[in-house]
């Protein structure tokens, strides 16, 4: 159980540090990203309440923002091809 509280808090950190989503986490550490959210959603919150505020607030600011990524994806690939 210690190895999953380790990899919970890793990953807490790393969303933290980078002001990361979900699944730049996963990418990184080559995990998929059901994972990573579960770990940092669920799991963390047991073990490491302050860790896991932190890491929430990342994830809900870059929640709220997502339709604004989708949509410079959007304008950048349509840019490209004119």
């Amino acid at each position: 159980m210690k190895d999953i509280e380790d990899r919970a808090k890793l990953f807490a950190n790393y969303i933290i540090e980078n002001k990361a989503t979900v699944r730049a986490t996963a990418q990184a550490f080559d995990i998929s990203k059901s994972t990573v959210h579960k770990d940092v959603a669920e799991r963390l919150r047991k073990f490491n309440p302050s860790l896991a505020e932190e890491a929430k607030k990342v994830l809900d600011l870059n929640k709220s923002e997502r339709h604004l990524r989708g949509g410079m994806a959007t304008k950048m690939k349509y840019t490209k091809i004119s």
